[in-house]
């Protein structure tokens, strides 16, 4: 007897630019998966947001220390745990769900990035566990956000990440 799939889930980013819908990829990063909706259910995401956003590459969230009152420097928090990378053959494209890690391969924890254009230079370096189904134009009007900064991709606004909840699939 085989024990039925589970029901697929969604998850809904709503920023201070709208809703973005991810589908994922549990069938070839299913840690990274289960650990993406366990944060998002414990609301870690809530209140964080895009620290790092570089227009036709990607946009980057999920650091602790974009929280109000964090003193931590943004885009090097973690949840106090990373993860065993899980490269698979996914391609880097446009809508492309991944973990940012620092140069060891094993270091995501909870940061994530989605691909605003394709990035194929990441393929089998980084962990692509999902893809956006809906809001691509929340994609694109948040890369269009103005940065600064040595590498040009600090955003001059808060592009907030209010909430990251985990919903059944349409």
């Amino acid at each position: 007897m085989s024990t039925p799939a589970a029901p697929a889930e969604h998850a809904v980013i709503k920023t201070s630019y709208g809703e973005i819908t991810v589908a994922f990829w549990p069938d070839v990063a299913p840690k990274t998966v289960e650990n993406f909706k366990k944060l998002a259910r414990d609301g870690y995401y809530d209140g964080t947001a895009f620290h790092r956003i570089i227009k036709g590459f990607m946009i980057q969230g999920g650091c602790p220390n974009t929280k109000a009152g964090a003193t931590g420097q943004p885009g090097t928090g973690s949840p106090g745990w990373s993860l065993k990378a899980e490269f698979n053959t996914k391609p880097h494209r446009r809508g492309v769900l991944s973990m940012a890690r620092s140069s060891h391969p094993d270091s995501a924890g909870s940061q994530f990035f989605i691909c605003h254009g394709e990035a194929r230079f990441l393929d089998r370096q980084y962990t692509a566990f999902g893809e956006v189904v809906k809001g691509l134009e929340v994609l694109d009007q948040i890369a269009g956000v103005p940065c600064m900064g040595s590498e040009r991709s600090t955003p001059v606004e808060r592009v907030a990440v209010e909430s990251v909840r985990i919903v059944p699939a349409a």
